[in-house]
């Protein structure tokens, strides 16, 4: 039997270290080697992770004490990595980035959605796009793998099929999105009477995971509206395509069907009746899912497709761990079973 996989993380404080602590704990082929923490150097994981106590006793290391290691995950602020990236390709062979500072391949469409310029624009072209079920093939064998933006996974495999079939003339992306989309981090916004309750749209217009979409479905029509709801993990987007022409039921089953048939991690949820017919991120929680549906307004011939995701997880996560099991050439589902929980 072949050692396990020695994998670190950088920032594990966090909601998204924590959930790739998780994730990696149960892992059958790999290990957590070090977390580092700049605040909390010292003290034990489950001081900010209590679901973790017992199954990773070990503490937080400062990050200047970071050893080499076969799998590194990178889980700072925007901008933070790639200010010291040759460092961390230094420590190890594989790294994923969690944040969004290798997620657009080019310079200036950084600048123009994070309004700073790249501090490593030689290595965006050589970034693999952290969605597997766009790039799996790039994956195997990557050196730099980027996260994924949670709202542009949505957004994406939402519309993949569609994009494909050359069928979006307009789209609008409504995104409910929960209050950990937000991070560990205290804000105004986070603050529990402010939160609590919340129906909140915060960007109207705009998100920067429009770039994302751009990016990997083309300059299709694109507006999106993201709202914060009272939920603590998920996102819903729901996109109401204009098609460039008119489509029915079977031809959208047939789409939906052919794109996803074989990804592991994706499934139709469209059923004729029942509470939960259509897809609902509640039912997600800690799992690598992306639950899809679809329905055709008879009146206008609109076409409004449903993707639910928890955010921490496939938006994040979860996409992450796929995307180390794909590099490092291990069947991508390990450590990526669990089902989600119901109720929650």
């Amino acid at each position: 039997m072949s050692d396990p996989i020695r994998a670190s993380i950088v920032g594990g404080t966090g909601y998204t270290g924590g959930e790739l602590a998780r994730l990696l704990v149960g892992h059958p082929s790999a290990e957590v080697q070090e977390m580092t923490s700049r605040s909390e150097a010292g003290q034990p994981v489950h001081r900010c992770h209590p679901n973790l106590r017992g199954h990773l006793d070990r503490c937080f290391i400062p990050p200047v004490e970071l050893q080499p290691c076969d799998a590194l995950f990178l889980c700072m602020p925007h901008g933070e990595a790639a200010r010291d990236i040759d460092r961390y390709l230094d420590l190890a062979p594989l790294i994923i980035d969690c944040s969004a500072d290798f997620r657009l391949r080019d310079a200036a469409a950084h600048r123009e959605w994070y309004g700073q310029e790249h501090p490593a624009p030689e290595l965006l072209s050589r970034a693999v796009y952290g969605l597997p079920e766009l790039h799996r093939n790039s994956m195997r064998g990557a050196r730099l793998i980027s996260g994924v933006g949670c709202n542009a996974t949505a957004m994406i495999l939402a519309l993949l099929p569609l994009a494909r079939a050359g069928l979006i003339g307009s789209v609008l992306c409504d995104i409910k999105v929960g209050s950990s989309e937000s991070g560990a981090g205290v804000s105004p916004g986070s603050h529990h009477p402010e939160r609590s309750g919340a129906c909140r749209t915060y960007s109207p217009a705009g998100h920067r995971h429009s770039a994302e979409v751009f990016q990997a479905l083309g300059e299709i029509e694109l507006d999106v509206t993201v709202t914060a709801i009272e939920m603590v993990r998920g996102v819903l987007c729901t996109a109401h395509v204009r098609p460039t022409r008119a489509v029915d039921d079977r031809e959208l089953w047939g789409l939906y069907g052919e794109a996803y048939a074989e990804e592991p991690f994706v499934r139709i949820v469209r059923d004729r009746s029942g509470l939960h017919r259509l897809p609902d991120p509640n039912i997600l929680a800690g799992s690598n899912h992306a639950d899809i549906g679809f329905a055709i307004d008879p009146r206008s011939g609109r076409i409004v497709v449903l993707c639910a995701i928890d955010n921490l997880v496939k938006g994040a996560a979860g996409s992450a761990v796929q995307s180390m099991n794909l590099a490092l050439g291990l069947d991508e589902t390990q450590g990526l079973t669990f089902p989600g929980l119901h109720p929650r």
